[in-house]
């Protein structure tokens, strides 16, 4: 190993041993996906000596997209809260640079990641292939109000916030899925998760409290007007 692979290393174990298990996530199936895929691989060059720091870290060309990835805490906490079996079909809302749905690829059966900013869809599809990661497909569209074309789904994830929840969405869930999305306007917003017990139940859990840049096109509360 050389003296850059060994710096790499020991960043991406400080990265989980004081980062992200301090954020109670301890799951070690968790844990263990973010030892093995390759986080600073879908870093934009311009910013890779900031992969591992619990950061938003900028997308596209010199980080120009306007878009992040998600910091590495709230990555790995929508992971343990999302319990990713070998079985599952995956959407991912906002595919940003893939690397969530890398990660969620290396133990889910198959990911469905939609982005609506085409360069974006395209960095995440280089990526992934250059990564090897054959078990997800890149699509460019809008999926904020849910993606009929492959539901239903045994677990959907959003990469941005939503202010509401949209009923489309939470009905693209198969019975017994989990989603799992930062809900809520500035300053108010949670990480919930959402199980689907039936047809009709859905059951609600806040997770923790956090701020997230919201999808392009998501859900609006209903505004009052007196």
């Amino acid at each position: 190993m050389t003296e850059s692979q060994l710096l790499t290393e020991t960043a991406r174990f400080n990265m989980i041993e004081q980062q992200i298990r301090t954020a109670s996530v301890l799951d070690p199936v968790v844990l263990k996906l973010l030892a093995v895929v390759r986080r600073e691989d879908f870093v934009p060059i311009a910013f890779r000596d900031l992969a591992f720091a619990d950061m938003e870290i900028p997308l596209g060309a010199d980080g120009q997209a306007g878009q992040t990835m998600l910091s590495p805490c709230l990555e790995a906490r929508m992971l343990q809260e999302l319990a990713i079996r070998n079985t599952d079909t995956v959407l991912e809302v906002g595919a940003g640079s893939g690397f969530m749905a890398a990660v969620l690829a290396a133990k889910a059966e198959f990911v469905y990641t939609i982005e609506i900013d085409p360069r974006l869809a395209e960095l995440a599809r280089s990526n992934l292939d250059a990564a090897g990661v054959v078990n997800v497909l890149v699509r460019t569209g809008d999926a904020a109000h849910g993606w009929e074309a492959h539901a239903p789904y045994d677990v959907i994830v959003l990469s941005g916030s939503t202010p509401v929840l949209p009923e489309s969405l939470l009905r693209q869930l198969k019975i017994g899925g989990r989603l799992v999305a930062v809900v809520g306007e500035g300053p108010a917003m949670q990480l919930q998760r959402v199980v689907r017990k039936d047809e009709a139940t859905f059951e609600t859990t806040a997770v923790l409290e956090t701020m997230l840049a919201p999808l392009v096109n998501a859900a609006q509360s209903a505004k009052f007007v007196f």
